[in-house]
């Protein structure tokens, strides 16, 4: 009798034959060899039992540790897989970040943040273009900083630039936000009025004269009151942007030459170029 399993009617009936098999009054009796027998078949049937149970359970237990291995595995490669992505998305924000500096660096200028000559060219020729279509106007503002190389050699260039930091962010606080200022080269300025007509942007010119004249630059030599020139002109039908400019470009010569400190407005050329040749293509 197994000591390991449980009591039953099964372990009783195992017993009464045990104790029957035993009994010598029936040594000689017709049916105890059947009787043996049977319990002999009955042991082996139930050794083989216990023997399938074991196998079971140890297969059991196999198949538990493989799964719970490959749980594990899986968890491990689920973590890895999850920091991978974390990297992968770090690594593009940073990738995005780098091609936003790289276009902001290729289009704005580093000392002043400012845009630069190839954005605001870029914007007045698309003006050219939207006049043309829509039979608008717009108007340029050329400013140069008076007495800028003074400056420079009285205070240093790192004193000049600046002046030029502090004046551009004067400058570009007078302006609507779909107006553009931009550095067009050391102490210039350009300034494109979008849709705006001469008498706009005199009034714009006389503003910015205001803002500057209101600035005061500490410096370590001591406090610099910076001032600019402005030449104003409105694109005429006929005209690109490179004609407008010359223009403007010429009043700033003449109001520097009066004195500075002022904004002068652009002549009319004596003929328009739209009235004596077909427009650009």
């Amino acid at each position: 009798m197994n000591p390991f399993r449980p009591w039953g009617p099964e372990d009783e009936l195992e017993q009464r034959v045990a104790q029957l098999l035993a009994d010598e009054r029936y040594q000689d009796h017709p049916l105890r060899d059947a009787l043996a027998a049977i319990q002999e078949r009955m042991e082996q049937q139930v050794l083989r039992l216990e023997r399938i149970t074991q196998i079971s359970d140890r297969y059991q237990t196999d198949v538990q540790e493989r799964v719970q291995h490959v749980s594990q595995r899986y968890d491990l490669q689920i973590r890895k897989l999850e920091k991978v992505i974390r990297i992968s998305d770090r690594y593009q924000v940073m990738l995005n970040d780098l091609n936003k500096a790289l276009k902001k660096a290729s289009t704005h200028d580093q000392l002043t943040g400012l845009p630069n000559r190839r954005l605001i060219v870029d914007r007045c020729r698309r003006e050219d273009h939207r006049t043309q279509r829509d039979n608008t106007t717009y108007s340029l503002l050329a400013m140069d900083v008076d007495r800028f190389k003074t400056i420079n050699d009285t205070h240093g260039h790192e004193a000049g630039d600046k002046v030029l930091v502090v004046l551009a962010q004067a400058l570009q606080q007078g302006l609507r936000d779909y107006d553009c200022c931009a550095r067009w080269g050391g102490e210039e300025f350009l300034a494109l009025l979008a849709g705006a007509d001469l008498a706009t942007a005199q009034l714009v010119a006389q503003r910015m004269l205001d803002t500057v004249r209101g600035l005061n630059v500490d410096l370590p030599a001591g406090a610099v009151h910076p001032r600019v020139s402005i030449g104003v002109a409105e694109h005429l039908a006929g005209e690109d942007y490179t004609e407008v400019y010359r223009r403007a470009d010429r009043a700033l010569l003449a109001a520097k030459s009066s004195g500075r400190d002022r904004f002068m407005v652009a002549e009319q050329p004596a003929s328009l170029p739209g009235a004596t040749s077909p427009p650009r293509s």
